[in-house]
């Protein structure tokens, strides 16, 4: 895994790989069963630069390569996915603001984000609108130099402990194509993250219980009212672009699905492997048994080749080619694989792995979920298919 990186990089692995083993371990599995948000370790993460990571060095940032954090996103997932999430949907919004924003607006949030002092997510899906973002009906109308918000956002990441959204808004309704009316305000909800002190106009609905990635919150926005500065908020200072920034920076996010889907797919491997090696069935350790080796043999190569892919997408967008299909690729491919080591894993575990002493139920609840967020894998082959003709012409 570190073969092509320089010390700089391997140093990083090396810290970020001893605070899991320190500090995150010990808690990670009780936490989760606790449904309980982890705010010492979101402390350490910022310590560790992780909310600046994909932000140029002149705001603060570390400005890591995307092949470098994917790594690390992959080297969290094996330990507990739901870290990963919480400093990826935050740099999501902070890349929007670095791409698209205008100097000013750079110059304003970029060093907050970078240390987390401003902490959140990106707010494009709606009780109504998923994968159909065009289908949104959040509102910000232009009064003076404000733009006032009303709507609701729904399965928002950092929607309760942090306090900003990148939040895709129609600001001109009546728009043709649809997506000409879009555009994308930074809304910041909260005066700190992790306090209940909202700004005017902005609330929380309630906090979403899922079936896994439990440590991080997923919540509603609710926008009445709300008012913010036009020039700080529009990103890039002109209407109707919102829809190419929200898809444009779903690139990198479907890099971090897929690399959070192989750290769960390793992470059901390597206790696999080891399980296998010391159950003992017919007098012998369970990776004796064929079916128990096919099983395995299986789970071996569709991790690597789901490493691999990982790999590729995070070197062309480092070198600032077109990856949405790589991208896809690596996302669609990686995430089966985690669903599918991670239901192996329960097998080969047998009781062991639905108990809530291993953790194997807990691979087993949040890979689903990697099959869904940043676009679903029905919607990867779509865009994948799309881009093999269109790279392909006869």
């Amino acid at each position: 895994m570190t073969d092509t990186l320089n010390e700089d990089d391997r140093l990083m692995l090396d810290a970020i790989g001893k605070w899991l083993e320190q500090k995150v371990r010990p808690v990670a599995m009780q936490m989760e069963h606790d449904d309980e948000y982890p705010h010492a370790l979101v402390e350490d993460m910022k310590e560790l630069g992780l909310f600046g990571a994909l932000i140029e060095e002149e705001y603060g940032g570390l400005n890591l390569s995307a092949s470098l954090y994917s790594k690390i996103v992959t080297l969290i997932s094996e330990e507990w996915m739901s870290l990963s999430g919480i400093f990826n949907s935050h740099l999501m919004m902070a890349i929007i603001v670095q791409k698209f924003g205008t100097p000013k607006q750079k110059e304003y949030w970029l060093p907050k984000f970078a240390t987390g002092e401003i902490r959140g997510g990106l707010a494009l899906t709606e009780p109504n609108a998923g994968t159909d973002l065009q289908a949104l009906t959040t509102r910000a109308t232009r009064v003076g130099d404000k733009y006032v918000v009303e709507g609701a956002k729904t399965w928002i990441s950092n929607a309760i402990q942090g306090n900003c959204a990148a939040a895709l808004v129609k600001t001109d309704p009546e728009a043709q194509p649809r997506y000409k009316g879009m555009s994308m305000l930074i809304t910041q909800t909260k005066t700190a993250p992790d306090t209940e002190d909202h700004l005017p106009g902005v609330s929380n609905g309630k906090k979403l219980e899922k079936l896994g990635y439990k440590g991080i919150d997923s919540g509603e926005l609710i926008y009445n009212g709300y008012e913010c500065d036009a020039e700080l908020s529009l990103v890039g200072g002109e209407e109707g672009k919102g829809f190419y920034m929200a898809t444009g920076g779903l690139e990198i996010g479907r890099i971090n699905v897929a690399a959070r889907s192989v750290g769960i797919a390793k992470r059901a491997l390597k206790e696999s492997v080891a399980y296998a090696q010391t159950r003992k069935t017919m007098g012998k350790p369970i990776c004796e048994h064929q079916a128990i080796q096919m099983k395995l043999g299986e789970m071996g190569a569709k991790v690597r080749a789901a490493e691999l892919l990982v790999e590729d997408a995070a070197r062309m967008f480092d070198l600032g080619q077109r990856v949405d299909m790589e991208a896809g690729m690596a996302k669609y491919f990686a995430s089966e694989v985690a669903v599918y080591c991670a239901t192996e894993a329960m097998r080969i575990h047998g009781g062991y792995g639905y108990s809530k002493e291993y953790p194997i139920e807990r691979l087993y609840r949040d890979a689903p979920l990697m099959c869904i967020g940043e676009g679903t894998n029905e919607m990867q082959r779509i865009i994948i298919a799309k881009q093999l003709v269109k790279r392909n012409p006869v």
